[in-house]
């Protein structure tokens, strides 16, 4: 296998830039149509994906203070019946943000576009192509977390 020239990995990173750019606005259109704004949306999708958390968790994942910007996040999610508070089975000071699944199942159905994309895309490459493009995403996710905190830092 050749390394790449600069050239090549330059267009790999602006490929990436319009990628990027393109999910932001598949962000803002889906929670859009859910009646959410982009921040509270990613607090139903981080439920999602990694299950029940602390309203402190969210707030750090967010980026937001774990005072009143994540009560308000969680308040708001509440009354549109996408999330529900529950008490810590462990400690009963603990508040826990849940899902409130059969809500959630409408918000899902804006995704069901690029779902459908994605998996007619991923239909034309083979399974080596796949392994590659996993390793990259999964490494790329692993990496994600650090540098947003990096940024976050920048003065």
């Amino acid at each position: 296998m050749s390394t790449p020239d600069r050239a090549r990995l330059d267009e790999m990173r602006r490929a990436m830039q319009r990628s990027t750019m393109f999910t932001v606005l598949l962000h803002h259109a889906t929670a859009s149509k859910a009646g959410l704004n982009v921040t509270d949306a990613q607090c139903v999708n981080a439920l999602m994906l990694d299950g029940p958390q602390t309203p402190g968790q969210l707030a750090q994942l967010m980026g937001i203070t774990t005072g009143g910007a994540i009560t308000a996040v969680i308040d708001r999610l509440e009354r549109a019946g996408y999330v529900k508070r529950t008490r810590d089975r462990d400690d009963r000071r603990r508040v826990i943000i849940e899902l409130v699944a059969e809500n959630v199942a409408g918000f899902g159905r804006y995704f069901e576009p690029i779902s459908r994309a994605f998996y007619e895309r991923l239909a034309t490459y083979t399974a080596e192509e796949i392994d590659v493009l996993l390793r990259w995403i999964t490494e790329n996710n692993a990496a994600m977390p650090g540098i947003i905190e990096e940024i976050r830092d920048l003065s």
